[in-house]
């Protein structure tokens, strides 16, 4: 998968120094982690943060995640029946679509092109800003085993 950024960096201090955080080795490790692995869960970002900082915690990848998800850096997605994810793609339109076999995540851009991309039959007095769409499928990776294994597709 190859991260859409719309984001001016990726550069963990600039990024951090520009959303008025604190630059810390543990911060900038999780924005590296993200930025190599998009849609990325908790253990994941700690595996990788461990390779640079090997006394990191759990707990400490969490409250990096949840820093960097309130300031706007990161974002959290949490697709049904899969734990949160974060990937650093914010500010944009754009949805998921999630395999329903492996759970690999994938971005896709808005097709409208603009903020809600969807608009309820009513809106009950809200002002809406925007539309979260999750699309379901099954990947070119697991619908290639399942030909393979002679399987068909439900």
């Amino acid at each position: 998968m190859v991260a859409m950024e719309t984001t001016a960096t990726t550069e963990p201090i600039a990024l951090l120094r520009g959303a008025g955080l604190r630059v810390t080795d543990s911060r900038v490790a999780v924005i590296a982690a993200l930025d190599e692995r998009p849609h990325s869960g908790v253990d994941t970002v700690l595996t990788a943060v461990a390779t640079v900082l090997p006394s990191t915690s759990r707990q400490a990848v969490h409250n990096v995640l949840n820093d960097l998800t309130e300031a706007g850096i990161a974002r959290r997605i949490e697709p049904a029946g899969q734990p949160g994810l974060y990937e650093l793609r914010v500010g944009d339109n754009h949805h998921h679509i999630v395999c329903q076999r492996c759970g690999a995540v994938a971005d896709v851009d808005c097709v409208t092109g603009h903020a809600p991309c969807l608009t309820p039959s009513t809106t009950s007095g809200f002002d809406l800003s925007e539309a979260e769409v999750t699309f379901w499928g099954v990947c070119s990776a697991c619908k290639a085993s399942q030909a393979d294994a002679g399987e068909t597709t439900p």
